[in-house]
């Protein structure tokens, strides 16, 4: 097959000025090398597209293309993972991951957890703060947890994001409004044990890769999995398989969570234990990123006894499936 790859490179970004917060979510050379070879060693033949702009022309100067594997973040707007998906759909090019409608849902916290809690999955009690006059009608009772309502890579989330008291409450919703001009989610603070699990497939043909526990290690910022911790986990976290019937049942309410959620061919959702160690659904990566030793689904995987190509190869097994196309590219049906 010939397969496009469409992403957000770090580089890129920096060079027009932006500032490493900004380009958190986005890919490395690294990621972007790794995931070609691995195709390539699946038999594919690859092309480099880049960012929507780059899709847009190439779209626009007729190049064709059997599948396009996307891990595009996007630069603007809520529905910015969603862009490159939406683009590829209204031209009929079969793509990697999640469907727009999905990905939009996912990634504003709030409809994703009010989804899940429909479908019975456990989840923190919650609230929208879109201004701050919304501060006052927070009727949740402290600790309480508090992030923009549609970032990924612990951004926007810190030591602060812990709020003990109402009196500590609007100083940091109103500076995460004003900081990303986009709501908070203001949520039941849990304490408990935290873990990421990775997911393949789709409906029910999802399963898990595994399920990773979190620790932070002594130096770690205080908050959780934060935007330091993340972007610095490989001294700052401790990361274990988490064999246990505590990870086993956070398993399970991921894999309820994913299919409730109508997400596709691999991703990661992110649980939290209350103070009696039950699991609560916290939030959904549909384009969980692939970086062979940065990334959480890669780095679990590993833990797991899946190396990175074998990794890939169950993506694109899934995906192809899901098509109904061969590894040439034609439809199997």
């Amino acid at each position: 097959m010939l397969i496009g790859l469409t992403f957000d490179l770090r580089d890129y970004y920096r060079r027009l000025g932006y500032n490493e917060e900004d380009i958190a979510e986005f890919d490395s050379e690294e990621t972007i090398s790794a995931i070609e070879h691995a195709l390539s060693l699946m038999g594919h033949s690859t092309v480099r597209i880049g960012n929507i702009w780059e899709l847009t022309r190439n779209i626009a100067d007729s190049q064709k293309w059997d599948l396009i594997f996307n891990v595009a973040e996007g630069l603007h707007g809520l529905a910015r993972e969603a862009q490159v998906p939406a683009l590829l759909e209204a031209w009929q090019i079969p793509y990697t991951f999640s469907p727009p409608e999905v990905i939009v849902t996912c990634h504003d916290k709030s409809l994703a957890k009010l989804l899940v809690h429909q479908a019975g999955v456990k989840t923190a009690r919650w609230q929208v703060v879109r201004n701050d006059s919304d501060i006052e009608q927070i009727n949740l009772p402290f600790p309480l947890f508090v992030k923009p309502l549609a970032e990924g890579t612990g951004k926007g989330i810190s030591a602060a994001s812990v709020v003990k008291s109402r009196e500590e409450l609007k100083l940091p919703v109103s500076q995460l409004l004003k900081r990303f001009s986009q709501p908070v989610l203001v949520e039941t603070y849990l304490s408990g044990r935290e873990f990421t699990v990775g997911i393949t497939g789709t409906a029910g043909d999802a399963s898990l890769v595994g399920v990773m526990e979190i620790i932070s290690g002594k130096d770690a910022e205080v908050g959780g999995h934060t935007y330091q911790n993340k972007e610095n986990c490989e001294t700052l976290m401790e990361y274990h398989l988490a064999d246990c019937p505590i990870g086993k049942a956070a398993g399970e309410l991921a894999l309820a969570a994913w299919r409730a959620l109508g997400c596709r061919d691999a991703g990661r959702i992110d649980i939290r234990c209350d103070e009696n160690g039950v699991p609560h659904f916290l939030e959904v990566n549909p384009l969980a990123g692939l970086h062979p030793t940065h990334s959480d689904l890669p780095i679990l995987a590993s833990m797991a006894n899946i190396d990175y190509q074998q990794l890939l190869t169950r993506i694109m097994d899934c995906c192809l499936n899901r098509l109904q196309l061969t590894q040439s590219g034609k439809n199997s049906g």
